[in-house]
């Protein structure tokens, strides 16, 4: 156990505990602390006697301001989890001073998702939600979404009472498979819950006319933002459009990530331009690995970079297509070096700073740069809403018919605002 007398571990110790007897060996020094703020209790698997009694000993701690249940349930029957999970969050549910949980690692996805629905749409207290890599899936996101849209009006009611209750500030939720299917829902839990400041929903194979109603219908509202990373899901000229718009409302973004994410060469130049406005002066970190930029966009960024990014001090941009030799890449690298030598003091991480490796870099096709911004640009505002309506239909498992004319103009109209 950690020596800290407000914090509880047995963090990665490989613990295999079926029983509450097999728990009660580890868990006296939890019930003797008086003052206990953290608990970690990942890298262990936990059965259902177990988490009974870990969460009638987590109940007692009015103290409690973290609890990390990652990777809890390795090797664990999928008709274990939903009761174990149940018996920890009811047990931790509204504990007043409980603001972050940490709950990655688990295999969730539909069958097990009730007990973690049923605590984030009721947990008052919540500031800072852990939720990356349950094999979720749509409709499970969809689900996820909602909990979080429920529990803003939860909030909303404590404050009206006179409570003080914290904004949600962090949702850290990628390898989730949310895919295209649940950007309405989580478009709408952004809407409301507009002071986050973190977001990470990387790897989630979400592709461009969600990316686009996701920030065009969510971020959009999110002004506070300081990090938001959604790399490795599917921009094209659609989500880099969306992009573009949105990213001067951020004027607290510290670093952007969109990388591995299929900008394209215009998308690019679009994003370039739009950091080129001077409404991110925070900004210091931007990774665009891997994103079909070229040449052009990357004469944009270095401009934007002397000339409207102040902070700036880290630019990833490894596998596009431009030559290590261009004269924007160079004066890029030699603009945030000397920032570095400047600014990064005596103690240097030198992955926080400068341009990345660009040892992958690729070669320019423009003839496949046209064919594809032109396909992009033959879809129409209102096919890629039916596009989204029907892919969430379908992660619900819903009748089409339901949603139709009417949800579809609605739908157009708002997509159609995020072009430019």
């Amino acid at each position: 156990m950690a020596t800290d007398s407000k914090v509880f571990s047995l963090e990665g110790k490989g613990l295999k505990l079926d029983s509450a007897e097999d728990l009660e060996a580890h868990i006296g020094p939890l019930r003797d602390m008086r003052h206990v703020e953290e608990v970690r209790v990942l890298g262990n698997t936990l059965g259902v006697g177990a988490c009974k009694l870990l969460g009638e000993v987590l109940a007692t701690k009015k103290t409690l301001k973290v609890a990390n249940l990652a990777d809890i349930f390795t090797g664990r029957l999928l008709n274990e989890i939903p009761e174990a999970l149940s018996y920890l969050l009811t047990s931790i549910l509204n504990l007043p001073k409980l603001r972050t949980i940490n709950l990655n690692d688990n295999a969730f996805g539909l069958n097990t998702q009730e007990p973690l629905i049923a605590f984030l749409s009721s947990h008052v207290p919540l500031q800072h939600l852990y939720l990356n890599n349950n094999g979720l899936g749509p409709h499970a996101g969809i689900n996820i979404a909602n909990a979080l849209s429920t529990l803003h009006a939860k909030k909303e009611e404590a404050r009206k009472a006179g409570h003080d209750v914290p904004d949600l500030e962090t949702v850290i939720c990628g390898r989730n498979r949310l895919e295209n299917g649940s950007m309405l829902a989580w478009a709408e839990t952004f809407r409301l819950h507009n002071k986050v400041k973190e977001i990470k929903m990387v790897q989630n194979g979400i592709r461009q006319e969600g990316i686009s109603l996701l920030l065009g219908e969510g971020l959009s509202h999110a002004t506070k933002l300081e990090t938001l990373d959604l790399q490795d899901n599917t921009f094209t000229i659609v989500g880099a459009r969306a992009l573009a718009k949105v990213v001067p409302l951020w004027a607290d973004i510290l670093e952007l990530g969109i990388g591995d994410s299929l900008l394209s060469a215009k998308g690019g130049v679009l994003l370039a331009e739009a950091l080129s406005k001077g409404g991110n002066q925070k900004l210091e970190t931007l990774r665009l690995q891997y994103n079909d930029i070229t040449a052009p966009a990357v004469k944009h960024l270095s401009t934007a970079a002397q000339k409207a990014l102040p902070a700036l001090r880290r630019i990833e941009l490894n596998g596009n297509k431009f030559s290590e030799e261009d004269e924007s890449i160079v004066a890029l690298q030699e603009l945030l070096e000397a920032r570095k030598e400047k600014y990064a003091g005596d103690v240097i991480d030198e992955d926080a700073w400068g341009v990345d490796s660009l040892s992958d870099l690729e070669e320019l096709d423009s003839d496949e740069e046209e064919e594809e911004e032109e396909a992009e640009e033959e879809i129409t505002t209102e096919e890629r809403a039916e596009k989204l309506i029907k892919d969430a239909e379908e992660a619900q498992e819903e009748p089409v018919v339901q949603l139709k004319d009417r949800d579809v103009d609605d739908l157009a109209s708002k997509l159609e605002k995020t072009s430019i």
